[in-house]
């Protein structure tokens, strides 16, 4: 015990699990699912960035973006009281919801650590089978420093800008997918499209690959939203099960776009819709009910369809992976969902005195928010970037496949 709090054992093994569910959705789910989708000379290419990225999140979290996202700073960034987690020990507590309880800051800051990580292996997908390596392992300490900490201070950070104005964002619906997607789309106007594109086929080599990715995916979200009660308790229950409907939901409405659109539901599709589902359902997991999950999935689902079988090819937009059509148009429905479901007509758990039109105002805030300081600070980080080294490879290296021009192998042998 240290002081008022108590750390529980039962709440401390349940985070270590929703810990190590979100590492799973990086490696293996998130390299799988992105593997699949590029063609077979990018596999390895692919692969290699999530494994780099999610190696830089791990130390620069530790070293110092642990620090100033979650030690007293303002309401925009926190300070370096905690930088190379010093003043923790196994013993120190941090606070869960409960009165009095709390589990070890360590765990805490582990647990957070996994969200960083995937967060920023999320922003390559919009610029895979172009960019260099080394390019983007430089991204990736800039930007978790100069916008993923601060953006995660102002949103989950007890003295954070955009906690205090009230906005409600259980699991990452700002900090994590508009901020990731926001990041591809900036990431795609300085890189420019692949060699290519939208005059050749650039079909997915491996949609096995992507099938498997995407379920490790869902399994880890039950850590990455269930996790973020903190405790084994009723409200782990509800962010769990809504975790379960809402990409179902957003699995048969992009399946069923497709049959309606084309007479066939495709798989990728389905596994479009449920990272989608997903997506949406983040930010409203604690407060929504069952049903307006159901809803939010859904409506994110056909929104996503929508965007990336249309919109994107008219705007010519090489949005590799689609990013920013489900990762960030996803949290973008998400987040103003989340005022809705929230409401208990649709069984939600909006406390007492609960106004809809004012929380619609601090969401809409909040997600304009997000989209401004990842758009401004990805320009930054992509700028020093390209000034500093070659953001992109040459056009032979392209075509020959970044499997061999970036690490020297391949991913199959024939």
């Amino acid at each position: 015990m240290t002081g008022q709090l108590t750390i529980d054992s039962g709440d401390t093994a349940w985070m270590l699990v929703s810990t190590a569910l979100v590492m799973v959705m990086i490696l293996p789910g998130l390299a799988l699912f992105y593997g699949g989708l590029v063609r077979a000379k990018n596999l390895l290419s692919v692969m290699s960035q999530v494994l780099g990225i999610a190696a830089v999140a791990i130390l620069t979290w530790v070293l110092w973006n642990y620090s100033l996202a979650f030690s007293g700073g303002n309401g925009f960034v926190g300070g370096l009281a905690k930088a190379g987690l010093g003043g923790i020990s196994d013993a120190t507590p941090w606070a869960v919801g409960s009165n009095g309880k709390a589990i070890p800051e360590l765990l805490f800051a582990a647990f957070q650590m996994t969200f960083a990580a995937i967060t920023a292996a999320l922003v390559i997908g919009a610029l895979v089978e172009r960019v260099r390596f080394a390019a983007i392992m430089v991204f990736a300490a800039l930007w978790l420093t100069i916008v993923y900490a601060p953006l995660a201070h102002m949103v989950w950070a007890s003295d954070g800008f955009l906690f205090k104005f009230g906005a409600i964002d259980f699991a990452g619906g700002t900090v994590v997918h508009i901020n990731s997607g926001v990041a591809g789309l900036v990431g795609v106007w300085f890189a420019g499209s692949r060699i290519g594109h939208l005059k050749e086929a650039m079909p997915p080599h491996s949609l096995a690959l992507t099938m498997v990715g995407a379920g490790l995916l869902w399994v880890g979200w039950f850590g990455f939203n269930a996790g973020s009660a903190l405790e084994a308790n009723g409200l782990a229950a509800v962010a769990m099960m809504n975790t379960f409907v809402a990409p179902a939901a957003g699995v048969l409405a992009w399946m069923g776009a497709e049959r309606l659109v084309s007479g066939k539901p495709s798989m990728l599709g389905g596994a479009s819709g449920a990272v989608a589902g997903l997506v949406a359902v983040t930010p409203a997991a604690g407060i929504s009910g069952p049903v307006g999950a159901i809803l939010l999935g859904s409506a994110a689902s056909l929104a996503c369809y929508g965007f990336v079988g249309s919109v994107k090819n008219r705007l010519r937009l090489d949005d590799s992976l689609d990013v920013f059509g489900i990762h960030g148009l996803g949290g973008i429905t998400g987040s103003l969902g989340t005022a809705v479901v929230a409401l208990p007509a649709l069984d939600g758990h909006a406390p007492a005195g609960y106004s809809l039109g004012h929380q619609l105002v601090v969401q809409v805030s909040a997600v304009a928010v997000a989209i401004a300081w990842s758009a401004a600070g990805s320009a930054l980080c992509f700028g020093v970037v390209r000034l500093a080294l070659p953001l992109r490879h040459a056009r032979d290296a392209e075509r020959e496949g970044l499997d061999i021009a970036d690490h020297g192998e391949r991913a199959y042998t024939y």
